[in-house]
């Protein structure tokens, strides 16, 4: 047990109350699986193993919510509109990517409090990569 000095707080990050690099190992694990065998939205993955593309997005989410800053320190500043401009994100790839994230957060069988935080960034961030009309 660790002893808090007196007149002090000791808060938690998201990323340690939703279990920590288990927790986004285990998110982001499920996702891809579902990317996998989604053929629309696998070719938006260049890459012949999604096993890079998953270490990203797990480093970027764990990075997010609190952890450790490993994505920063080998990506730099994660400018995630920038990044995927260059492929063709359209509506029906948003929902793909939604659909699959949300069997990956419902997996996970979170504290409602924290789920609902979580999906909402998501929506948000699968939002604000839409680049193309369609």
């Amino acid at each position: 047990m660790t002893e808090i000095p007196r007149g002090e707080l000791q808060q938690q990050t998201f990323y340690e109350l939703v279990g920590g690099e288990e927790t986004f190992r285990r998110l982001v694990h499920r996702f891809y699986q579902g990317v996998a065998d989604d053929p629309e939205l696998r070719a938006l993955y260049p890459e012949e193993d999604l096993g890079p593309a998953e270490e990203r997005l797990r480093l970027f989410l764990m990075q997010y919510w609190g952890g450790p800053r490993t994505y920063s320190d080998e990506r730099g500043h994660p400018r995630l509109r920038m990044r995927h401009a260059p492929f063709a994100v359209d509506r029906a790839a948003h929902d793909a990517w939604l659909r699959h994230m949300r069997a990956a957060v419902d997996e996970l069988e979170l504290a409602p409090e924290y789920e609902r935080q979580l999906w909402d960034y998501l929506v948000y961030a699968a939002a604000s990569m839409v680049n193309t009309r369609g």
